[in-house]
């Protein structure tokens, strides 16, 4: 009786496999990720960047012709007559770019969706206001379940596809961007 009660539990265990990662959520002995849709998930945004570009061009061109007529015509004499036509073209322009940014916080995201092979679609944003400048943080990619930490975070360079915008409005940004005064005359020009 106990080899068939064995046997029966063998074969419904082969019929029925465990699916690891699913029930990883559930152990005892492991940590509580977020795995399925709509789990918060904690986003540490560390991002640097630096840019550089720069161009140098030259150009020259050239061209001269010149003629000269002297002579005497009976008695009285000609003067002598020069002429002379040139052209010069130059164009020297250089340019030069710099950027560089550094973004440091951390956003709460959820998942929006769980892929065929597990990883998970997030999204998220943060609305910040201080002093009447408001400035907005949206993230979205995807993250590996393998990268979420112990504590339900990850690093913000672990996310593949990822979308980071960080937008401000207010005094500050108002007083950087041009009039529009100015802006029409740069239309036109």
């Amino acid at each position: 009786m106990k080899k068939l009660i064995l046997i029966s539990i063998l074969i419904v265990a082969s019929i029925y496999p465990q699916n690891m990662r699913k029930n990883s959520s559930f152990s005892l002995f492991s940590d509580q990720k977020a795995s399925f849709v709509g789990d918060a998930i904690t986003i540490i945004v560390v991002e640097s960047s630096l840019a550089s570009n720069k161009a140098k061009t030259s150009s020259e061109k050239g061209s001269d012709l010149g003629y000269s007529l002297a002579g005497t015509v009976s008695t009285s004499t000609l003067p002598n007559v020069d002429l002379g036509i040139g052209s010069n073209n130059n164009f020297k322009g250089s340019g030069s770019i710099e950027t560089s940014g550094i973004i440091q916080t951390k956003i709460s995201a959820t998942i929006d969706s769980v892929l065929a092979n597990g990883n998970l679609m997030i999204s998220g944003s943060k609305k910040i206001t201080i002093n009447g400048e408001e400035q907005l943080i949206n993230i979205k990619g995807i993250v590996r379940t393998t990268d979420v930490r112990a504590d339900n975070s990850v690093l913000s360079f672990n996310i593949s596809d990822a979308e980071i915008s960080f937008e401000g409005s207010g005094i500050v940004s108002d007083a950087q961007s041009p009039g529009w005064l100015t802006k029409f005359f740069h239309w036109i020009f």
